[in-house]
């Protein structure tokens, strides 16, 4: 089962670039100057990217610790 760990391991790290990229929209939002209503769509739009990102990273992490505990 080592190949599962190591594909979990790929999905996680994609979750976490997912993270990154939600940290960086969250940051060029809050620099732009928008009225508020215009920054709160486009955080709830970042949320809602950010909930995915940590899904995907559980996903890949629930590979990894199947994998170790069938390998």
């Amino acid at each position: 089962m080592e190949w599962m760990i190591w594909i979990g391991a790929a999905i996680s790290l994609a979750g976490v670039g997912g993270l990154v990229w939600c940290i960086w929209l969250a940051l060029s939002a809050r620099r732009s100057g928008l009225p508020d209503a215009e920054m709160r769509d486009r955080l709830q739009r970042v949320v809602v990217l950010n909930l995915a990102a940590l899904g995907v990273s559980a996903i890949g992490l629930m590979c990894v610790v199947v994998g170790i505990l069938l390998g």
